[in-house]
């Protein structure tokens, strides 16, 4: 099974995913996917960093994987991504089909996967190239994701709606 889960910053999505996860995985421990880049030494990041870490606790396996974390997984495993949106930033300087690509290889792989993306297409559009580039990959990739997945939650506020 692949799920999605998008929403706004500070929406809910993570904790969201997280019991869904726990859930998909039942008795077996499952792994946490954190695709953040910590080389900034953003400080406000850290803090953020830091409580994703207590909130999920020692109840999943931490993989830290910024760039090409789906060779990483296997089949019969359970995974939670958090989140897509940082993979992209991180791969920015790939073009958009490297990340059809990418998610061609996530479907094929025969394991639950819960997905976190940032939901950031309610603004309005950027004036520099990269932010667009951001912006457009995120909407484009969240399109292709949302294919591929079973279910597809939106998160406003800490609660959840199925739209698929």
């Amino acid at each position: 099974m692949k799920i999605l889960y998008f929403g706004g910053q500070k929406s809910g999505k993570s904790k969201l995913a997280e019991v869904k996860t726990l859930q998909l995985a039942k008795k077996k421990k499952p792994f946490y996917i954190a695709t953040y880049d910590n080389s900034f030494n953003d400080s406000e990041m850290q803090i953020r960093i830091n409580n994703h870490q207590k909130q999920r606790k020692k109840k999943f396996n931490t993989i830290e994987e910024r760039f090409d974390f789906i060779k990483l997984m296997e089949d019969n495993q359970t995974y939670l991504v958090d989140c897509i949106s940082m993979w992209i930033l991180n791969s920015l300087n790939k073009n958009e089909n490297w990340f059809l690509t990418q998610l061609q290889k996530l479907k094929n792989i025969k394991n639950n996967t819960v997905f976190v993306l940032n939901d950031l297409n309610n603004g309005i559009i950027p004036m520099d190239k990269q932010s667009r580039k951001f912006i457009d990959l995120t909407g484009t990739i969240g399109q292709e994701l949302s294919k591929i997945c079973d279910e597809v939650y939106e998160v406003k506020f800490g609660i959840e709606v199925k739209i698929k």
